[in-house]
């Protein structure tokens, strides 16, 4: 299964666009601000329910439009799912197969979708949840239990937190202490096992793309030397001054080292890009064989910034991995890849196929 169809309406600077993808291979051209990569943020947000350029809902809304409206189809055979995305002052609404979902994470079962574009650096200069989300998303993909037990986890913490923020009696707050100390166990584990799948593969593409030794490792979000359930009674306090949980799985990061060192503020934005782009591939690496779908991959301009040699190394990567691969480029040409199925060109948000 992969994205087939697209439909794009009042989007960014995309009053309307329609395109049909090639299973394997599509290439985007066209000039600096003519709508590529707001093309693939549709495509992404079709498939995450969110943006990865902005949290603002409104931002995604073409100027004068009331909404925008996002619509693909996934095929695998000879079935086809719709999908549709429509943002608008009141959220966020997602359809499947004409019915309204029940969350946003079926759209992502179906459309699973990840972007290696410019701003990629910010997975590893950025703060931990960033970091949350990549691993919740694979995590997701590998632990089909895994959605079920985050929502449950934030639906403790939310009402400890509220209890907290209202200064309610300790045994009101402890009320919300089981299920959160219980689904943030199953979190952690579901986590760190993560961590153990994507670790290799993540090494030897760093290894191919940096040519420096990679190590992954995850804090869980409490002392090391303590349990969930240790740290949180010792923390009780400093929640009850603070108005929130200090201890717990949404305060978890990635540790990521090269060549023994931390990376943040050690290495140059271009290895901070490869870096990124290693770990995004290794997920992809570990994407379930049997899954119903196949990921797609977003390559917004993979030439900005990285010098040949480094581009070079970079697409033979991403030409071994078994995804629907649709690139952005300046020129309608991209002889590294190969020919692409399908081509379209772009001009201030109008898509042409060539």
């Amino acid at each position: 299964m992969s994205l087939r169809r697209l439909q794009v309406t009042d989007f960014r600077c995309l009053q309307s666009a329609e395109l049909d993808f090639d299973p394997q291979f599509t290439l985007i051209s066209g000039a600096n601000a003519s709508g590529k990569t707001s093309l693939l943020e549709a495509i992404y947000v079709l498939g995450r329910g969110r943006s990865f350029r902005t949290r603002r809902l409104e931002h995604l809304i073409r100027q004068g439009a009331e909404q925008f409206v996002v619509f693909g189809e996934v095929t695998s055979g000879d079935r086809r799912t719709p999908l549709g995305v429509e943002g608008s002052a009141l959220g966020i609404r997602a359809r499947i197969g004409g019915a309204k979902a029940s969350s946003l994470a079926e759209l992502a079962v179906l459309l699973p979708v990840q972007i290696i574009d410019p701003e990629i650096h910010h997975l590893i200069e950025e703060g931990p949840s960033r970091r949350r989300r990549f691993l919740d998303w694979g995590a997701f993909h590998v632990e089909h239990t895994f959605v079920a037990h985050w929502q449950r986890y934030s639906k403790a913490l939310k009402q400890r937190n509220a209890a907290l923020k209202s200064a309610q009696p300790r045994a009101a707050v402890a009320a919300w202490d089981a299920d959160l100390l219980r689904y943030g166990e199953l979190l952690t584990n579901a986590r760190s096992e993560y961590i153990r799948l994507l670790a290799p593969h993540a090494q030897a593409i760093a290894q191919n793309l940096l040519g420096m030794d990679l190590e992954l490792s995850y804090r869980p979000g409490w002392a090391r030397d303590q349990t969930f359930a240790e740290s949180l009674e010792q923390s009780r306090g400093h929640d009850q001054s603070s108005g929130v949980t200090q201890a717990g799985p949404h305060r978890a990061d990635l540790k990521i080292r090269l060549d023994g060192l931390g990376v943040k503020d050690r290495i140059s934005r271009g290895q901070q890009k490869l870096l990124a782009a290693a770990l995004l591939m290794a997920q992809l690496k570990v994407f379930p064989d049997d899954a119903p779908v196949r990921p797609s991959l977003l390559l917004d301009d993979p030439a900005a910034e990285l010098d040949d040699e480094r581009l070079t190394r970079l697409i033979r990567e991403v030409s071994g991995h078994a995804v629907q691969l649709i690139v952005t480029t300046l020129h309608s040409e991209l002889a590294a890849f190969g020919a692409p199925g399908r081509s379209f060109t772009m001009d201030v948000g109008r898509v042409q196929a060539l």
